[in-house]
């Protein structure tokens, strides 16, 4: 083995090391003599690697935003493939998928804000819109997404939503150990979640006031006969 793949075989021990505790025992909570003892290399050699704990940290959370721009991270390929807004179910199970790969990763997350004040994401999420647009853009022509929605939606909002509400439902589950947190399996909560994301929550106004359907607006049923 060469010096060279040596050095970066420490680098990697030592990300690998870090990543570990961070998001187990917290960022103040971890030392770089803790680091270099669970890497197995002395803290001179973290030292040659690394300038400090901020520059580890920073590194770890730069692998996680690589990961989510990725075409291979599993929520991006179920967004490519039409999973929105044609199969939302799949949607949430690529966002289970996501959040179970990269679970470490996903803690620092919450480390950053409980310890750090959000100062190294912030720029990441008020980024979020920018690169939800991109990829709509890239896709827009196979997947026809602003054409499945009702008049009005946005296509950028309704993706961002249901890309925050999996995504954090199963951060909740994975990360915090709260199985059933709907009161119910995961499959009928997701059934259901999916569900509201694609009708709403709210009645109409004539399934409402069922004195208003019928005889007052036979338009209306009309109109849902012939499906337009």
């Amino acid at each position: 083995m060469g010096q060279e793949e040596r050095s970066e075989r420490s680098r990697t021990q030592i990300l690998e090391a870090a990543l570990a505790l961070f998001s187990s025992q917290g960022y103040r909570g971890t030392s770089i003599r803790d680091i270099a003892r669970a890497a197995d290399v002395s803290t001179g050699n973290v030292y040659h690697h690394f300038s400090d704990k901020e520059e580890i940290f920073e590194t770890l959370l730069g692998q996680y935003w690589s990961a989510i721009e990725s075409p291979d991270f599993p929520f991006n390929r179920a967004l490519a493939s039409g999973a929105f807004p044609d199969d939302l179910e799949r949607l949430a199970r690529a966002a289970q998928e996501s959040v179970e790969t990269y679970r470490p990763h996903v803690a620092l997350i919450y480390v950053d804000v409980v310890e750090l004040g959000g100062d190294h994401i912030r720029k990441f999420y008020s980024g979020m819109a920018g690169r939800f647009a991109s990829f709509l853009a890239a896709h827009e022509s196979r997947n026809e997404t602003a054409r499945k929605l009702r008049p009005g939606v946005s296509s950028l909002s309704a993706v961002m939503l249901a890309s925050r509400i999996f995504l954090h439902y199963f951060a909740v589950e994975v990360l915090f150990g709260v199985p059933g947190q709907f009161g119910k399996p995961t499959d009928e909560a997701v059934r259901d979640i999916a569900d509201i994301l694609r009708h709403g929550m709210l009645r109409s106004a004539a399934e409402a006031r069922p004195e208003l359907s019928g005889a007052a607006f036979p338009h209306a049923r009309a109109a849902d006969r012939s499906g337009t």
